[in-house]
């Protein structure tokens, strides 16, 4: 009996000598899922290559920003939101989703009014992006010896739960396996889409935007 849905993403890619490792992992059960990429990553060739090779493979390609360096709440200028975000979306081109799918750089997976300016918002809103969050940030890159269980903890306790791993080095990789055999035997349904829960803005409209989610501009910085 099904427990409920997962929604498998990758952040923070794509890593050569990673990514396709988890690619190939995927493929063999026939999951599907979305890479959000660091859009600095893909000056490197092989990294491109990466990205078309997940597109070409039915996964979805996501903006996670230019630089992932500090959230757009915590710097809340026009310009850098607009770089952030055109910059990576220019540099995935054609691979991007019909949606433009948008994930803020969460620092360490947290919610939190660090996760969008006004400015910020504005564009996603104005450029039609869909952006995506979270539910289940298990800590894959920080936390080798427990994430799996962190993970299947949070998938029991939840009807869909959309989970950040990352196809960096130190992460998710050498355990990916046993997390998707184990979810499998829980009856775990996949699916490659995103609830309304987790959809903070889709089409030019605000979907889901708790109010913590953006800075307080007027709050003494």
């Amino acid at each position: 009996m099904t427990i409920g849905r997962v929604t498998l993403t990758f952040d923070n890619g794509p890593t050569p000598g990673i990514t396709e490792r988890v690619l190939e992992i995927l493929e063999r059960r026939r999951i599907r899922s979305t890479f959000f990429v660091i859009g600095r990553k893909l000056d490197d060739p092989a990294a491109a290559d990466l990205i078309r090779r997940a597109h070409a493979a039915g996964h979805w390609i996501g903006n996670h920003t230019l630089s992932h360096t500090v959230a757009l709440g915590d710097r809340p200028e026009h310009d850098y939101a607009v770089s952030e975000i055109e910059g990576a979306q220019q540099r995935i081109g054609s691979f991007a989703h019909a949606e433009k799918l948008f994930r803020p750089y969460g620092n360490s997976g947290r919610l939190g009014p660090h996760l969008l300016s006004r400015p910020a918002l504005d564009h996603l809103l104005a450029q039609k992006y869909r952006t995506i969050t979270w539910n289940n940030v298990p800590g894959d890159w920080k936390d080798p010896d427990g994430w799996v269980e962190s993970c299947i903890a949070l998938v029991s306790g939840g009807s869909w739960s959309v989970m950040v791993l990352h196809d960096i080095e130190g992460a998710c990789l050498a355990r990916l396996p046993e997390l998707l055999r184990r979810l499998e035997d829980l009856g775990v349904g996949f699916e490659q889409d995103f609830p309304d829960s987790v959809t903070l803005t889709r089409k030019g409209k605000i979907v889901c935007l708790p109010q913590g989610y953006l800075t307080d501009e007027r709050r003494p910085r």
